[in-house]
């Protein structure tokens, strides 16, 4: 008689714990999660553009200043439709101009909030939409400030000023090599 009074509230909180837990990954399935909705499903860069390089950045915006590298800021949310589509965007970025200017990807969320920022703090040009990109020269001047998703070719076309690049009309277009054509550099080919 004992064992029956012990077990009996026992398996209820059993079929209670197990129920709350059902409905619990029924409503935080991230599955549901995907481009067009703004769910959170991981690091946007990695999940959408394949570049997990890119956050975070190499340099801070104030090493970046100090070392008079061109900046392409760039305000995200990892939770946030447009900025899962950006994220291919900002991954071109990186492949073009990685390497001479600085590309500096944050979230929002880790802004500190501020009553005023400094102008080698992220908090100073961000304007409150996402995302929102903005290109500084290398005296850090604002060049390019939008919000919303930016072309890629409004942004090559600020940054080829910036760099004194010739213009794209002018200039052979970028086209990134398939896996194929990598492969057959690296292996000869026989005939």
């Amino acid at each position: 008689m004992l064992a029956t009074r012990f077990y009996s509230p026992l398996k209820r909180i059993f079929i209670i714990f197990f129920c709350t837990l059902t409905l619990w990954f029924s409503y935080s399935d991230v599955s549901r999660a995907d481009i067009n909705n703004d769910r959170y499903d991981g690091n946007i860069f990695v999940v959408y553009a394949g570049n997990g390089s890119l956050v975070p950045s190499k340099l801070t915006l104030k090493q970046s200043l100090d070392r008079k590298m061109p900046v392409i800021l760039v305000y995200y949310l990892d939770d946030n439709s447009d900025s899962k589509q950006y994220a291919f965007i900002v991954s071109r970025f990186q492949e073009f101009y990685g390497r001479a200017a600085s590309l500096i990807a944050t979230t929002v969320d880790t802004i500190p909030p501020k009553d005023q920022y400094q102008p080698d703090e992220l908090g100073y040009y961000y304007k409150g939409g996402i995302p929102q990109t903005v290109v500084l020269d290398q005296e850090g001047n604002v060049v390019f400030d939008q919000i919303g998703q930016s072309r890629f070719e409004d942004v090559d076309d600020i940054l080829r000023k910036v760099f004194d690049l010739l213009p794209r009309s002018e200039s052979v277009e970028l086209k990134r090599k398939t896996f194929n054509e990598f492969n057959s550099e690296l292996v000869p080919v026989n005939k």
